[in-house]
């Protein structure tokens, strides 16, 4: 039986091609994220390890902390005090201090190089023969005097710099120029990432990064003969209860599980993937294999009639499915190994610099990708092969072409309703919810409500497409008519050849919805709220502007209007709250602040303006008193003297006087400056803006377009994401169009060469079997799109709450362009079996049983 399961499998090599690749791509994502990420967490992981060879200890500090009161206690790094107590200790070898921040280097055009989040600054510090083992230079040396720094390598290639050149460099505060002293190359995680590293003499990094005289971090080295543990249990009684200490192997270790973690989105995002392909890929191998059991149905039943048993017909029909799981998982996985190689390469192209190595193809992703081949393949195949032990000896003496019976229909209608109903409940049930609870609820009911859909396809494809057969009819005539009888001759074949694209479409949908709904929330919200001209800001969120820049850009001519977006906290009532601190006189000019009752005028008065969320959950009016404590410790009681229309990403609950803030603060956090400037935003305005901030590569001056592109941008990549999953549910789908398509050919072999003696020409019989594609595509992609509109509601009424002016946009255009593929999805899939359709010769279909 086996032997006569192999000859099946063989004989029929393309089928058997378009199952192959169907669970293929499904194997391949496993397996290649799999392989990626155990490539590159070993690689991070190795180049981690490499970084701490040489240090015994090391301390990191985290700076001052707070007491019950919320007052600052401690030191705001470690001292140069510290440091020498390290350094007096029996088996020390080395101490090194290290201090670092964002710095940002311009290119010949003053252009950022590399990504604002990932450009550096450190110090530089000689630990023996004035070398600092943490850097190879490949020209000149480490920065001596507080004019100098040193690059690496790949940003002083980008820029074109050489020893002794002056270099722009921009932390968070006015750009300054320093002469180029030496270029080096470095394991360090920044330069690794794509971004830059800026070395500065140790003083400098310190007034720049923390306070003159401390440090961030301190590696230390041990003498031979003296063990890391021992020279740590000597380490930590030196320490205060803001400091750390740690091994430089376990610290490498701790690395390597944050780099695991850190891959885990990645990681998740491609198995989501490949959870996707293969589950729509079961669709297509279970109509497979019923295909093939409906084709040789006579030759079963003579199986049978000779003496095989329903076990042996049975597991013969598996024997090729386990065939095809081991082809298909081989296959998969040396797809997986080069789709690595690929992911990789894609990466690097995008600046990112991944360490070296070898890939990993562990035992466990060899196993795994014969496990899910072979076991959604089996998986798949198990009901076609019980129908296939159930076949009667009887049948080989004639048609074996019968469609399901009413009963088993009637059960499966029963079965997929009481599904179904089941799963829209709990989609309202989570609606009725709401929060993150009623989203859960929602996810469980939208699976089952797909389920239960993808059961009741059969008795939905008779009313949907006979509803659309009498324009097929009237477009198309005698084709047209033919094609949407056909789509309906076999409901179970119509329904899983619908499922694949139904699924594909019906997640597609509810992003592409939730996406564009959402993104125009957001829009509204910040734009519509914005009256400043543009916003100054770090590059990438690279951290807070100085204070100096919102002082130049309000002596600079042109400008109109300036704000510091300031943010700050202070205690209410014993706990946190964020502040916002705003330049009362400008602020109405740069924000569309929506006062409900006050006047943000008494900001200068040094009075609080309260949210009216927050004003209503804490029962606070205008005038009402608010006892708080600053961050300097110092107690304070003032008025509510505004409430206003809550501003969520634009101001906390809380804002004050800038001056207030600053008063009460030892540093400053400013994400943003809005400007307006004298006659409107232009072009020219904005180049004033860049010019008055000194060409800064590390600020950008954002128009409002540019912020609404900002917002958009995240929303944008999960939409993209998602269309690529949903060109893999097309891919998919072509090949069970075409494997349905080719048997419904076969099935009608004689029924077609009596269409064509009866005046059928080619080209007829051709539009006939592509229409037929097309009706079937159209109907899986309408029914996910409606499944996707549906959902895009239930979640999107439990984000209104939380998102003012939420209302459901319906992306037609797009809509509309998913059908479209759809509908091409079809034509493609039909080339080949409407081309097999035109050629059979009129006679011999005629004589065909």
């Amino acid at each position: 039986m086996f032997r006569t399961a192999l000859r099946n499998v063989l004989a029929h090599k393309a089928r058997l091609l378009m199952t192959v690749l169907a669970v293929t791509l499904g194997v391949a994502f496993v397996s290649g994220t799999l392989v990626f990420t155990d490539t590159l967490k070993k690689s991070l992981s190795g180049q981690s390890a490499k970084s701490y060879e040489g240090i015994a200890v090391s301390v990191t500090s985290y700076g001052q902390g707070r007491n019950e009161q919320g007052e600052k206690e401690g030191e705001p790094g470690l001292g140069q005090q510290t440091l020498d107590k390290i350094k007096a200790l029996p088996g020390v070898d080395t101490v090194s201090g290290r201090v670092s921040g964002f710095a940002g280097v311009g290119d010949e055009n003053g252009k950022l190089i590399g990504s604002g989040w990932s450009n550096q600054g450190a110090n530089y510090t000689p630990v023996k023969d004035g070398k600092d083992p943490r850097y190879t230079f490949a020209q000149g040396a480490g920065p001596a005097k507080a004019d100098e720094v040193a690059l690496d390598k790949a940003t002083a290639d980008k820029g074109n710099y050489k020893v002794g050149d002056k270099v722009r460099v921009a932390t968070n505060g006015p750009v300054k120029e320093y002469s180029l002293a030496g270029v080096f190359t470095t394991e360090d995680g920044a330069v690794q990432a794509g971004g830059s590293l800026v070395l500065f003499e140790t003083k400098v990094a310190q007034e720049l990064y923390l306070k003159p005289g401390y440090f961030q971090e301190l590696s230390v080295g041990a003498k031979n003969g003296t063990s890391a543990e021992k020279l740590l249990a000597d380490i930590k009684p030196l320490l205060d209860k803001n400091a750390k200490a740690q091994t430089g192997a376990a610290l490498a270790a701790e690395q390597a599980k944050q780099i695991e973690k850190g891959l885990s989105n990645l990681s998740t995002m491609l198995l989501v993937f490949a959870g996707i392909s293969l589950f729509v890929g079961i669709f297509l191998i279970y109509n497979t294999f019923t295909m093939l059991v409906t084709q040789r149905t006579k030759e079963l039943a003579l199986l049978r009639a000779v003496g095989a048993n329903r076990g042996q017909v049975m597991r013969s029909v598996l024997s090729e499915a386990l065939v095809v799981g081991v082809l298909s998982a081989a296959v998969g996985l040396l797809s997986g190994i080069g789709l690595a190689i690929g992911i990789r390469s894609v990466i690097g192209s995008l600046g990112a610099k991944l360490p070296g190595g070898a890939l990993v193809i562990a035992p466990g992703t060899v196993t795994a990708a014969l496990v899910i081949g072979i076991v959604v393949t089996t998986v798949a195949a198990v009901l076609p092969a019980w129908r296939t032990g159930r076949i009667a000896p009887v049948a080989a003496m004639g048609s074996a072409h019968l469609p399901a019976t009413s009963k088993s229909l009637l059960v499966r209608n029963v079965l997929g309703s009481i599904i179904s109903l089941g799963g829209i409940g709990l989609v309202f049930l989570g609606v009725s919810t709401g929060g993150n609870s009623g989203r859960m609820t929602m996810g469980g009911g939208a699976f089952f409500m797909l389920i239960g859909m993808i059961v009741l396809l059969p008795l939905l494809s008779k009313p949907v497409i006979g509803a659309v057969r009498p324009l097929l009819q009237k477009v198309f005539g005698v084709p047209g008519k033919l094609a949407a009888q056909n789509a309906v001759r076999n409901p179970r074949r119509t329904a899983v050849t619908a499922a694949s694209l139904a699924i594909g479409l019906t997640l597609v949908t509810t992003l592409s919805v939730l996406g564009i709904t959402v993104g125009k929330v957001v829009d509204r919200m910040s734009t519509e709220k914005l009256k400043a001209d543009y916003r100054v800001s770090m590059s990438s969120d690279a951290g807070s502007l100085d204070k100096s820049v919102a002082e130049t850009l309000s002596k600079a001519p042109g400008i109109k209007a300036v704000s510091p977006q300031t943010a700050g906290y202070f205690l209410v009532d014993g706990d946190f709250r964020a502040a916002s601190g705003v330049n009362p006189a400008t602020i109405g000019q740069l924000l569309n602040v929506e006062v409900l009752s006050g006047s943000l005028d008494s900001l200068g008065k040094g009075d609080v303006a309260v949210a009216e969320k927050t004003a209503k959950k804490q029962n606070f009016t205008v005038g009402s008193a608010i006892k708080l404590k600053y961050d300097d410790g110092q107690e304070a009681s003032v008025k509510v003297g505004a409430i206003f229309k809550d501003m969520e990403g634009l101001l906390s609950p809380y804002v004050i006087d800038n001056k207030t803030l600053t008063e009460h603060s030892e540093e400053m956090y400013i994400p943003e400056v809005y400007v307006n400037v004298d006659g409107g935003a232009s072009k020219a305005a904005q180049q004033k803006v860049v010019d008055a901030l000194g060409k800064n590569p590390a600020i950008t001056v954002a128009t409002q377009q540019d912020m609404r592109n900002e917002m958009g941008g995240m929303i944008n990549t999960m939409l993209n994401i998602m269309y690529g999953l949903l060109g893999m549910a097309l891919v998919i789908s072509v090949l069970g169009v075409v494997n349905t398509l080719a048997m419904s050919v076969f099935e009608r072999t004689q029924e077609i060469g009596m269409l064509r003696a009866i005046g059928l020409d080619r080209s007829r019989v051709k539009n006939m079997i592509r229409l037929e594609a097309v009706v079937i595509s159209l109907f899986g992609a309408a029914l996910g799109v409606v499944i996707g509109i549906f959902l895009a509601w239930a979640v999107g009424s439990t984000l209104a709450e939380a998102m003012p002016g939420y209302e459901l946009i319906l992306p037609w255009d797009r809509i509309g362009i998913f059908l479209l593929l759809a509908a091409v999805v079809g034509v493609l899939a039909a080339m080949w079996p409407a081309r097999s359709a035109a050629r059979l010769n009129m006679l011999t279909a005629i004589k065909t049983e």
